[in-house]
Protein backbone atom coordinates (compact mmCIF):
# COMPACT_ATOMS: atom_id res chain seq x y z
CA UNK A 1 0.00 0.00 0.00
CA UNK A 2 1.39 3.40 -0.93
CA UNK A 3 0.89 6.78 1.33
CA UNK A 4 1.41 10.10 0.55
CA UNK A 5 3.61 11.94 3.51
CA UNK A 6 3.06 15.64 3.76
CA UNK A 7 4.86 17.52 6.45
CA UNK A 8 4.02 21.04 7.82
CA UNK A 9 6.39 23.89 7.44
CA UNK A 10 7.21 22.48 4.34
CA UNK A 11 7.27 24.50 0.79
CA UNK A 12 3.99 22.66 -1.18
CA UNK A 13 5.93 21.16 -3.96
CA UNK A 14 5.87 22.28 -7.41
CA UNK A 15 3.58 20.52 -9.81
CA UNK A 16 1.83 17.14 -9.43
CA UNK A 17 3.50 15.22 -7.09
CA UNK A 18 3.55 14.62 -2.84
CA UNK A 19 6.30 15.79 -0.99
CA UNK A 20 6.96 11.84 -0.05
CA UNK A 21 5.05 8.11 0.00
CA UNK A 22 5.63 5.24 1.90
CA UNK A 23 5.57 1.73 0.16
CA UNK A 24 6.57 -0.33 2.95
CA UNK A 25 9.61 -0.05 4.85
CA UNK A 26 10.32 2.58 2.62
CA UNK A 27 10.30 6.07 1.77
CA UNK A 28 10.24 7.85 -1.25
CA UNK A 29 11.14 11.54 -1.09
CA UNK A 30 10.43 13.98 -4.13
CA UNK A 31 13.50 15.84 -5.58
CA UNK A 32 13.68 19.36 -3.06
CA UNK A 33 14.25 22.57 -4.19
CA UNK A 34 15.80 25.06 -2.01
CA UNK A 35 12.63 27.47 -1.40
CA UNK A 36 11.69 29.71 0.96
CA UNK A 37 9.70 28.29 3.83
CA UNK A 38 6.47 30.33 2.89
CA UNK A 39 6.85 31.17 -1.15
CA UNK A 40 7.68 27.75 -3.67
CA UNK A 41 8.79 30.03 -6.03
CA UNK A 42 11.66 31.91 -4.40
CA UNK A 43 14.85 30.37 -3.87
CA UNK A 44 17.48 30.47 -0.40
CA UNK A 45 19.72 31.64 -2.44
CA UNK A 46 22.23 31.47 -5.30
CA UNK A 47 24.78 29.86 -3.70
CA UNK A 48 24.86 26.00 -4.01
CA UNK A 49 26.24 25.36 -0.37
CA UNK A 50 23.26 27.35 1.11
CA UNK A 51 20.69 25.58 -1.43
CA UNK A 52 21.89 22.31 0.01
CA UNK A 53 21.81 23.07 3.53
CA UNK A 54 18.08 24.06 2.98
CA UNK A 55 16.92 21.36 0.84
CA UNK A 56 18.33 19.04 3.32
CA UNK A 57 16.33 20.90 6.27
CA UNK A 58 13.12 20.08 4.18
CA UNK A 59 13.84 16.86 3.75
CA UNK A 60 14.43 16.16 7.47
CA UNK A 61 11.15 17.67 7.95
CA UNK A 62 9.67 15.53 5.62
CA UNK A 63 11.05 12.31 7.49
CA UNK A 64 10.34 14.11 10.44
CA UNK A 65 6.36 13.52 10.36
CA UNK A 66 6.96 9.87 10.47
CA UNK A 67 9.73 9.55 13.09
CA UNK A 68 12.84 9.42 10.61
CA UNK A 69 15.95 11.53 10.80
CA UNK A 70 18.86 12.21 7.83
CA UNK A 71 20.08 8.91 9.06
CA UNK A 72 17.44 6.19 8.06
CA UNK A 73 18.45 7.80 4.46
CA UNK A 74 19.69 4.90 2.62
CA UNK A 75 20.03 6.00 -0.95
CA UNK A 76 20.10 10.15 -2.85
CA UNK A 77 20.37 11.34 -6.04
CA UNK A 78 22.00 14.72 -6.85
CA UNK A 79 20.81 16.73 -9.59
CA UNK A 80 23.44 19.05 -10.28
CA UNK A 81 23.29 22.15 -13.11
CA UNK A 82 26.94 22.11 -13.16
CA UNK A 83 29.36 19.53 -11.78
CA UNK A 84 32.26 22.02 -10.98
CA UNK A 85 29.60 22.57 -7.74
CA UNK A 86 30.28 19.03 -6.79
CA UNK A 87 32.71 19.53 -4.21
CA UNK A 88 30.67 22.36 -2.43
CA UNK A 89 27.46 20.11 -2.86
CA UNK A 90 29.76 17.29 -0.80
CA UNK A 91 30.92 19.52 1.86
CA UNK A 92 27.44 20.46 3.19
CA UNK A 93 26.48 16.91 2.54
CA UNK A 94 29.10 14.84 4.61
CA UNK A 95 28.71 17.54 7.52
CA UNK A 96 24.17 16.75 6.92
CA UNK A 97 24.47 12.91 6.53
CA UNK A 98 28.12 11.62 8.48
CA UNK A 99 29.14 8.29 8.36
CA UNK A 100 28.14 5.96 7.02
CA UNK A 101 27.35 8.14 4.27
CA UNK A 102 24.11 7.28 1.98
CA UNK A 103 24.74 5.38 -1.51
CA UNK A 104 24.79 8.18 -3.77
CA UNK A 105 24.30 9.58 -7.67
CA UNK A 106 25.55 12.34 -8.50
CA UNK A 107 23.57 13.72 -12.36
CA UNK A 108 24.94 16.55 -14.21
CA UNK A 109 21.59 18.29 -15.58
CA UNK A 110 21.04 21.50 -18.27
CA UNK A 111 18.51 22.93 -15.94
CA UNK A 112 16.32 22.69 -12.52
CA UNK A 113 12.85 24.42 -12.04
CA UNK A 114 13.31 27.93 -10.67
CA UNK A 115 17.09 28.30 -11.89
CA UNK A 116 17.68 26.11 -8.50
CA UNK A 117 21.68 24.75 -8.80
CA UNK A 118 20.23 21.17 -7.13
CA UNK A 119 17.96 19.31 -6.22
CA UNK A 120 18.23 16.38 -4.20
CA UNK A 121 15.99 13.03 -3.97
CA UNK A 122 16.42 10.40 -1.32
CA UNK A 123 14.76 7.08 -0.26
CA UNK A 124 14.87 5.85 3.59
CA UNK A 125 14.31 2.71 5.03
CA UNK A 126 12.41 2.21 8.60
Amino acid sequence: MKYAVNARHVPEALGSSSQGTTAGRFIFVSGQLPVEEHDNKKLVSDDVAQQVERELDITANILSTIDLTLTDVAQTTVYLTDLNDFEAMDRVYAKRFGRPAPARSVVEVQKLPLNARVEIACIACR
